[in-house]
């Protein structure tokens, strides 16, 4: 008898993900070399602990943050260790292909392979917002397409807006916040009756996403500082990130018991929101001088998460027709719009002290930095939309919506148990 759920990930997924790796093991030979000098011997002590803090917030904090679904742990968790491996190949060599200024092998350093994971990053962040409703061959597609959208877009902002490379990178959360919505618009489709109860959580997966959230909650300022050469940048990126994180944290517990009607504090909230913090205070964590203004911050993206956590989903799911799983937009989406204004209003203000004359300018280049990472993710996630809605990808049906039997192995329902 045949299996009632789609065999796309069998029919599609070892053809192209094998046929993709041996391509990438193929540009790897011909194009790439590591880098053997006596000064990325040194800079391997300085970069690795960050390196590693990095990986750890992608693999087990992005990872378990989206397992809270009662019938998607295992999906939630490996799709997203499958996208990270695949991401990181992906942009190791699309960033050295874009940044290198001759022809020639990319060379390959550990600050590569850093900003490589921050990359992918990207792709960890939007598939939040299609949680359950792709297959892994459709996922293959969006990190492709995502990770090449996002390396153009620093590409561009470097080279002609001239925004440096730690600011490019901090737009990573508005960016995948609204490539991930414009996605999920286009494979939203009306749950089935007997659906709606797979989306819901429960309280052991709730448990693993709340790992997740403190893995990511302890590391960020690895994050906010990875790419932050100047020591006392450096310096103020961690303090202020950890501020930021720790007033976003008690906010949005104490907002949360607020708005219930029996002061009870929502998980949900507690999974998102505690994070705003840190998303908020990314693109000017290097710029803030005083600790009081980080925690402004921290508070004011606490509010905004909460606020979107409680009208949002209803919101766009009744007006614009978006199912945003993992609440995407208020977790990252809606901060990262707060730190980029506040990065702005940083900037002029650090102009106006030092009598420069070219503020209007100056504001000029970065609203168009922040306002291109909107553009770009809407635009290349409309179009990734388009292309995960063609029927090649066997997509799973709609009544298979966030269910890990659609993709996994259940050996005890196998035995009967």
């Amino acid at each position: 008898m045949g299996s009632k759920y789609p065999r796309s990930v069998r029919g599609c997924l070892p053809l192209w993900a094998l046929v993709l790796e041996a391509a990438l093991i193929v540009i790897f030979f011909f194009f790439t070399t590591y880098d053997t000098s006596l000064q990325d011997q040194g800079m391997l002590l300085r970069i690795y602990p960050a390196f590693q803090d990095v990986a750890v917030m992608a693999a087990l904090g992005l990872g378990f943050l989206t397992s809270s679904l009662r019938r998607h742990g295992w999906s939630s968790v490996a799709f997203n260790l499958f996208m990270l491996a695949l991401g990181v190949q992906w942009a190791v060599l699309l960033d050295g292909f874009l940044n290198q200024s001759s022809l020639g092998k990319v060379i390959i350093t550990l600050s590569s392979i850093q900003m490589a994971v921050m990359s992918a990053m990207s792709v960890l962040i939007s598939a939040g917002a299609v949680l359950g409703k792709a297959n892994l061959v459709q996922l293959v597609l969006m990190v492709l397409v995502e990770v090449t959208a996002f390396g153009t877009m620093r590409m561009v902002c470097r080279r002609f807006l001239n925004t440096d490379s730690h600011v490019s990178m901090m737009h990573i959360h508005v960016f995948a916040a609204y490539f991930g919505l414009t996605v999920a618009w286009c494979l939203s489709r009306p749950l089935p009756e007997g659906t709606e109860e797979k989306n819901h959580t429960a309280t052991s997966p709730s448990l693993f996403a709340m790992l997740g959230t403190l893995f990511l909650w302890m590391f960020w300022p690895s994050f906010n500082s990875a790419l932050l050469d100047i020591p006392s940048h450096r310096k103020n990126a961690i303090f202020n990130t950890y501020y930021a994180l720790a007033v976003s944290a008690v906010t949005t517990i104490s907002i949360s018991a607020l708005t219930h009607p029996q002061g009870k504090i929502s998980m949900m909230h507690i999974h998102n929101a505690v994070l705003a913090g840190g998303v908020a205070v990314g693109t000017a964590c290097h710029l803030i001088t005083s600790p009081w203004l980080a925690m402004v911050l921290g508070l004011v993206a606490g509010l905004i998460s909460i606020g979107g956590a409680k009208c949002l989903p209803v919101c766009c799911n009744r007006v614009f027709g978006i199912h945003d799983t993992g609440g995407v937009h208020y977790t990252f989406g809606l901060p990262g719009l707060l730190g980029g204004v506040a990065y702005i209003v940083l900037i002029i203000l650090q102009t106006n002290w030092t009598k420069t004359s070219m503020i209007g300018y100056q504001v000029l280049i970065d609203t168009g930095a922040l306002s291109l990472a909107v553009a770009v993710g809407l635009v290349s996630g409309l179009l990734t939309g388009m292309l995960l809605n063609l029927k090649i990808w066997r997509a799973p049906h709609v009544a298979k919506y966030f269910d890990d039997q659609a993709f996994w192995e259940f050996p005890h329902l196998a035995t009967g148990f």
